[in-house]
C-alpha cells in the first residue's frame, strides 16, 4: 500500500512535500528552543520559605541555598536537617522523645515539584535524618513509602549508619512519663463515639506532638516541601501519623502551592489536609484561608466526644502552612492563646528570617 501511495503521487509534489515538512521541524524545534530559552531566563520569582516555628534557621539555610540557585527541595531538606540534628529539639530526629518502650521511631517525607515525584520512610529507627532517606526513596526506588525495617534496611544500603537517637534528656522523660502512667497512653477500652472520660491525650507538658514541616518556593518559580517528625511522644510503636503521608503531611502541585502541617497527626490523617489545601489555593484562597478552611473542616468533622471540649468543639491542636506559586504565605491553627500557645511560624521572605503569628479557628 505504501509504494501504491508512492506511485500516485506526483514526484515533484511529494519532495515538495518531504521538504516542508522537513522544514517544519526545523522551525518547530526552533521554536521549542527559544521558548525553553525564554523559560531558562525567567527567573524572576520572588523566593520564600516557611516552617513551623521550630524553624527559624531552617528557613534562613535554605533561603541562603536558593539565593544560591539550589532546588527547593535541597534547599528545604538541608533546612530540616539542622532540626533533625539538634538533640534539644525533643520533636524530631535525635533527641526525639520515643515511644512508650523508649525507642525512637522517626516519619518523614517529601514532594518535589517539578517532577510531581515524593519519597516517604515511617517507623524508621536508628537513623538521625529521615527526611534525607524518604529522599532516597523517591530518587532510587519506585516505591513511594517505605516502613519500619525494610526502611532501615534501605537507609543502610545506601550507607546511612545506625546510631542511638535517644538523649539522656529524652531518656528521662520517658521516664518520668512511664512512672506516672495513667489515662495519658494509648490503649483504650471498648468505647462508642458519645465515650468522653477516656483517652485524655495531653493532660500534662509530657504528653505532646512535634513536628517540622519546611515548603519553599525557589527563584526559577518551582515548589518543594519536606515534613520531618519523631511523631507523638510515648506511641504505640509503629505508630504512623500524619507527616510521612503525602496529602496528609504534606503536598505540592508546583502550578499552584505547597503546605503541610504539625500537631495531631490521626486529626489529619482523616481529613488529608495537605492536598485540600493545595485545592483551595487553586480556587483562589489565600494561603492563610486555604489554613483555616483545613482546621474549620477538621473540627467539623470530629465526632467522638472524647476528643471534644465542652462546647463541642475538637480540643486538640493541629497547625498548616502554605505558600502559593505567587510566593505569598500564610498558616493557621484550630487552636491559638496561652492554653496552646500562639499560631507562630518561621518565614524567610527573601529580605530576612522571622517568626510571624498566623490566624487560629479559637482561643483558649
Amino acid at each position: 500500500m505504501i509504494g501504491d501511495f508512492m506511485n500516485s503521487i506526483d514526484r515533484r509534489d511529494f519532495l515538495k512535500t518531504t521538504a516542508l515538512l522537513g522544514a517544519g521541524t526545523i522551525i518547530g524545534s526552533n521554536f521549542q528552543n527559544i521558548a525553553l530559552s525564554q523559560q531558562n531566563q525567567v527567573s524572576s520569582f520572588k523566593p520564600v520559605v516557611i516552617a513551623s516555628a521550630n524553624g527559624l534557621k531552617t528557613v534562613e539555610t535554605a533561603m541562603e541555598m536558593i539565593k544560591n540557585g539550589s532546588d527547593a527541595l535541597d534547599a528545604v531538606i538541608s533546612g530540616v536537617n539542622i532540626v533533625e540534628n539538634d538533640p534539644k529539639d525533643d520533636s524530631v530526629g535525635y533527641g526525639g522523645l520515643p515511644n512508650e518502650e523508649g525507642v525512637v521511631e522517626l516519619d518523614s517525607a517529601v514532594m518535589h515539584g517539578p517532577s510531581y515525584r515524593g519519597g516517604s520512610v515511617a517507623a524508621l529507627r536508628n537513623i538521625k535524618n529521615p527526611s534525607k532517606v524518604a529522599r532516597l526513596v523517591l530518587e532510587r526506588t519506585d516505591h513511594v513509602l517505605i516502613v519500619g525495617e525494610g526502611a532501615l534496611k534501605f537507609a543502610k544500603a545506601h550507607g546511612f549508619k545506625e546510631e542511638n537517637l535517644l538523649t539522656e534528656e529524652s531518656r528521662e522523660k520517658w521516664l518520668k512519663w512511664k512512672e506516672n502512667l495513667s489515662k495519658e497512653d494509648d490503649w483504650l477500652p471498648p468505647h462508642n463515639i458519645d465515650d468522653t472520660d477516656i483517652g485524655e491525650y495531653m493532660k500534662s507538658y509530657s504528653r505532646h506532638y512535634g513536628t517540622i514541616h519546611c515548603s519553599g518556593l525557589d527563584t526559577k518559580g518551582n515548589l518543594s516541601c519536606v515534613t520531618t517528625t519523631s511523631g507523638l511522644a510515648y506511641k504505640i510503636p509503629g505508630r504512623v501519623g500524619d507527616s510521612p503521608i503525602i496529602g496528609a503531611g504534606l503536598y505540592v502541585d508546583n502550578e499552584v502551592g505547597a503546605a503541610g502541617s504539625t500537631g495531631r497527626g490521626e486529626a489529619n490523617l482523616l481529613n488529608c489536609s495537605s492536598v485540600m489545601i493545595v485545592e483551595w489555593m487553586r480556587q483562589g484562597k489565600s494561603p492563610e484561608e486555604a489554613c483555616l478552611l483545613a482546621c474549620k473542616r477538621v473540627n467539623e468533622r470530629c465526632r467522638e466526644k472524647r476528643l471534644q471540649d465542652e462546647k463541642g468543639r475538637f480540643k486538640h491542636n493541629v497547625k498548616f502552612y502554605a505558600i502559593n506559586k505567587r510566593g505569598e504565605f500564610g498558616c493557621a491553627s484550630i487552636w491559638g492563646g496561652v492554653r496552646h500557645g500562639k499560631p507562630q511560624f518561621a518565614i524567610h521572605d527573601g529580605e530576612s528570617a522571622k517568626i510571624l503569628e498566623g490566624v487560629s479557628l479559637f482561643k483558649a
